[in-house]
């Protein structure tokens, strides 16, 4: 089965080609970064027609990289939410109207769960060893999740405020490094000293699962304001010190939760995944095997979307075309696949 997936849930154009017999056959990725750079965020407005814009020839250039047709797809998958309304609705009415076009299925992919099976597109899934834990750890997101079987998920904890790559954003902003912070944030703290300052670890000191990456934006905000006109080295210490904080607080809170569950795996998805102090601390400090989706997979893209919707697709799921596309949309309602 040959899947179209189409990703435009924030500010990234994602399409991909995935066939079920051997695997992706390609992708593209559109990033808005420069076109929302000025701004030190996503505008959804100016997300929404970037998508419009760059939707087609995505599609076409897929199509031409795989040496495949329109003719040759069997399904088409669009994500459904949680994202920006209007990003959504211009993934969703593209997939629709194509696969009305072409009398192929269509179906709505939850934006989470295609990070959550990311890390599995290049290993067979029966190679996860079920229940495993899930860190889903984005700018939108921070989650973790009890993975009992495909489909049935738990939420253990997560974000009650910021969400770690939104925290980290805030913070690149707040020291005048740009958009987006988390590679930014990474950058500086190489350089700089980790004993000058000490940062909180939010919510560690207290039973449970949940997060707040809130008082740490708001930590670093006081530190900066403290110091008055900064010097790159100051900038390099506070990023430093907010980059150990922020790990610290994932990898305490991922070894809570695998020894609460007794997982033997951790799969870790989503941008931040991609964060190179957090990928050593979690290998030094849990035992559990960690598995993470190829770096080129942590940020949006089509490729989750494809591979999720043939999962879904294979296991019988289907839909009307009507579009039903939620801005919010919790992981636990859907169904098992």
């Amino acid at each position: 089965m040959i899947t179209l997936g189409i990703e435009s849930s924030c500010d990234e154009t994602g399409v991909a080609l995935y066939d079920s017999e051997h695997g992706l056959l390609s992708q593209a990725l559109h990033s808005q970064v420069a076109l929302h750079a000025d701004y030190g965020g996503v505008v959804p407005e100016l997300a929404s027609r970037d998508h419009v814009r760059k939707i087609t020839p995505l599609t076409e250039r897929v199509l031409q990289d795989a040496n495949k047709t329109l003719d040759d797809i069997d399904g088409i998958a669009y994500t459904a939410g949680p994202g920006l309304m209007g990003a959504l609705l211009v993934g969703a009415s593209f997939a629709k109207s194509l696969a009305w076009s072409m009398g192929v299925p269509a179906l709505g992919i939850h934006h989470m769960e295609a990070h959550l099976l990311a890390p599995l597109i290049n290993r067979q899934t029966d190679a996860l060893g079920l229940p495993f834990v899930a860190l889903l750890v984005s700018g939108g997101h921070t989650q973790l999740v009890h993975v009992k079987a495909f489909g049935d998920y738990e939420i253990l904890g997560e974000s009650v405020d910021d969400a770690a790559g939104e925290a980290f954003d805030k913070t690149a902003k707040l020291l005048g490094l740009g958009y987006p912070g988390g590679p930014k944030i990474a950058e500086q703290a190489e350089q700089g000293d980790p004993t000058r300052f000490r940062f909180p670890r939010p919510m560690t000191d207290r039973p449970g699962l949940d997060f707040s990456f809130s008082g740490l934006k708001t930590y670093a905000l006081n530190t900066v304001q403290s110091l008055g006109p900064l010097s790159k080295q100051d900038i390099a210490d506070v990023s430093a010190a907010f980059e150990i904080a922020a790990v610290d607080t994932l990898v305490i809170k991922c070894r809570r939760a695998i020894e609460q569950t007794g997982a033997q795996q951790l799969v870790i998805a989503g941008g931040v995944s991609a964060n190179t102090r957090l990928r050593a601390e979690l290998t030094d400090k849990l035992t559990a095997e960690i598995v993470y989706a190829p770096l080129a997979l942590c940020t949006d893209n089509g490729a989750m979307i494809a591979y999720a919707g043939a999962l879904r697709m294979l296991g019988g799921a289907q839909e009307n075309l009507s579009i039903n596309t939620r801005p919010r949309w919790p992981m636990t309602e859907l169904p098992a696949i």
